[in-house]
């Protein structure tokens, strides 16, 4: 899609994608959900939606694609508690203990809680076209169902070999998956507290790409390589 053409379809649809963040922060904020035990969650998921927009247009090929890529940057993250202390930390324990945690094991939700959230997601009076909304409705809740990690005691086990192939298999999820891995490389470079998560997404790089891309129904596209490869071959902020 030409760029242009994805700029002025966010444009238009800007009052739903806004309205979408908003929702999908509060989800996170019901649980006191923190992004690397200090942030409001809501700040990871910004930067994964700009990583859509900055390269949306590359793998999108109507109105509808552009919907399901905001919708799965805003939702991709409702359920896996584990997964994503495990972005911020090595420590087993401490990864455990997230996923054991009352709060976060009563806040989960379900492949059907994420159907029906966009089933029943309106703002004001904008009325999707049936099209899109069908669209939504069934490819969003496939990508959110494709990122959420297997059971595992470590990082590599809830990363494995059947958690990239349903990846690999399902229509974008490879690209959202690459945009939330740019949005934590570019936030462990950004601050010197979390500079400790820097060597971990070195090291895993080469098999991650790999495991991302060889097969998958959407490539990556070469720029978002690039980027990933610039941002962890560069010397980190220290804010």
């Amino acid at each position: 899609m030409e760029k242009q053409l994805f700029i002025s379809i966010v444009e238009r649809y800007y009052p739903w994608i806004s309205c979408l963040e908003k929702a999908a922060f509060q989800i996170h904020d019901d649980v006191n959900q923190k992004y690397d035990h200090v942030l409001p969650y809501g700040f990871h998921l910004k930067m994964v939606a700009s990583f859509v927009s900055r390269y949306g247009y590359l793998v999108a090929e109507s109105e509808a694609d552009i919907l399901v890529l905001y919708g799965s940057a805003y939702l991709h993250d409702p359920i896996e508690v584990g997964d994503i202390v495990s972005t911020m930390t090595t420590d087993e324990e401490v990864i455990s203990a997230a996923i054991l945690h009352d709060t976060i094991e009563d806040a989960r939700m379900t492949y059907n809680d994420i159907v029906k959230f966009i089933d029943d997601f309106r703002v004001g009076s904008l009325v999707l076209p049936e099209e899109i909304k069908r669209k939504l409705e069934e490819q969003v809740p496939e990508i959110v169902y494709a990122l959420t990690n297997e059971k595992g005691r470590n990082r590599k086990e809830r990363a494995n070999e059947t958690y990239y192939k349903g990846i690999r298999d399902t229509r974008f999820a490879s690209f959202i998956k690459m945009c939330d891995r740019l949005a934590n490389i570019q936030y462990t470079m950004m601050f010197v507290f979390a500079n400790r998560m820097l060597e971990v997404y070195r090291r895993e790089y080469p098999e991650f790409i790999r495991s991302i891309s060889e097969g998958s129904v959407t490539p990556i596209p070469d720029v978002m390589k690039k980027e990933a490869e610039w941002l962890l071959n560069s010397e980190s902020y220290v804010i």
